[in-house]
């Protein structure tokens, strides 16, 4: 399997809902990791990576929305539904899905097993448009449009990340 590849959404993601929402844009990536990682590991894993953080620095900056190393392992394990600029959604057992707090992105994490020992790990996004075009259908607009090759490159190296941090953490407890 390549590092990061784009993918279907397994038929029990909590991001289903928005794929066939009018005007909204979806997408999903995975990648598997030899081992098996639980769930909040990779939760945390995901959103403690140094390219994180530094989306999380900017948040701080531009819209006030600070957060923490123990606040991203407090939404990890549960106890916690706000997480910079994101509140829990909806969460299950191996997945949550994030709304910003605009209410025009979502996203989606995942962790399931794959083969004997290994670890399958989804990412992926939502964003719902808000405002219609001019023959009044739904729209995402031009900025978000310039934009879309940015998110997908953004996405792709978020989802490397977390596997490589994961991947060093796995290293160093063998």
């Amino acid at each position: 399997m390549p590092p990061i590849q784009k993918s279907l959404y397994p038929s029990n993601a909590l991001i289903h809902k928005y794929t066939s929402m009018p005007g909204a844009y979806t997408d999903s990536y995975l990648t598997e990791i030899p081992a098996r990682v639980s769930f909040p590991e990779y939760i945390f894993a995901f959103y403690t990576t140094p390219l994180f953080k530094l989306e999380r620095l900017i948040l701080k900056l531009l819209v006030r929305k600070p957060s923490t190393d123990m606040q991203a392992r407090e939404l990890a394990d549960g106890v916690r539904d706000q997480f910079a600029a994101w509140t829990v959604e909806d969460r299950s057992e191996d997945q949550i899905l994030m709304c910003d707090f605009a209410g025009s992105t979502r996203s989606w994490l995942m962790a399931v097993p794959a083969g004997d020992d290994g670890t399958r790990l989804y990412f992926g996004s939502a964003v719902v448009p808000h405002r219609m075009s001019k023959d009044g259908k739904p729209s995402l607009g031009f900025f978000f449009q310039a934009l879309l090759g940015f998110h997908k490159v953004y996405s792709i190296l978020l989802l490397y990340s977390a596997k490589s941090g994961l991947m060093r953490k796995i290293s160093k407890e063998n």
